[in-house]
């Protein structure tokens, strides 16, 4: 697999700059809506390089699960596969993203013309605060927020990690349901590694979760998903 993986990131990393040259342009003279599906169009070919070279597929499970009015996306964080992905299945999307992707020359600029909300890791408090303010105002501009309550990725080893409260604030805040998403992609797409392991990552959407109450919204969530991360390991 060591030699499919290298394939593959030729493959990615070669397209990357010029996909981003052309999400930056786009963002100039499209709309957002269209933007954001010329970087997904660039995800799902990446995507299907990696199943057609690492043997790596995905099944959805609930997609009737997935609204047409804003939301929050809410889903467990093991690697870069769900980053990628998780940006096809919602149009437009506003990620919560560190500040410094955005210094990475091309890519992190294309990724700054995708309308993120960007929070410094370091100041927790301060992030929360944007998160809600920054959240709130792109829920209203129509866009699905998509958040990674564990705050960074973690071991699939392990489960499932600690949830932030900054998602059931804003969902209580602003009356819009949040989607819990669970899978496995950590197990096949391996964090920090050139490694892949060849299999099928499952994802499933949970149906909406609504409420007044920022703790019980993120305690339903966060248990939707351990459970549902049991299930499929």
């Amino acid at each position: 697999m060591l030699v499919r993986s290298l394939i593959f990131y030729l493959i990615f990393y070669s397209t990357l700059i010029p996909v981003s040259i052309i999400v930056i342009f786009s963002s100039i003279i499209f709309s957002m809506e269209t933007t954001q599906k010329v970087s997904g169009w660039w995800v799902l070919n990446i995507l299907k390089a990696l199943k057609l070279i690492c043997l790596i597929s995905w099944k959805v499970e609930g997609e009737e699960n997935i609204p047409e009015k804003p939301c929050l996306i809410v889903a467990n964080h093991h690697g870069p596969w769900e980053s990628l992905f998780l940006q096809t299945l919602f149009v437009p999307t506003s990620s919560i993203i560190k500040k410094e992707i955005l210094l990475i020359p091309f890519f992190g600029w294309a990724i700054s013309c995708l309308k993120p909300i960007t929070i410094n890791r370091n100041k927790k408090l301060n992030s929360l605060k944007r998160v809600v303010q920054l959240g709130g105002k792109r829920i209203i501009e129509g866009y699905m927020v998509l958040i990674f309550p564990e705050g960074t990725r973690g071991d699939p080893s392990k489960g499932i990690g600690k949830f932030g409260n900054s998602f059931g604030m804003l969902a209580a805040k602003h009356n819009v349901p949040v989607i819990p998403i669970c899978h496995n992609s950590g197990k096949y797409w391996v964090n920090k590694s050139i490694k892949k392991n060849k299999g099928c990552i499952s994802v499933k959407v949970g149906s909406p979760i609504t409420g007044s109450n920022p703790k019980e919204i993120s305690d339903k969530a966060y248990q939707w998903i351990k459970k549902s991360y049991e299930d499929i390991n």
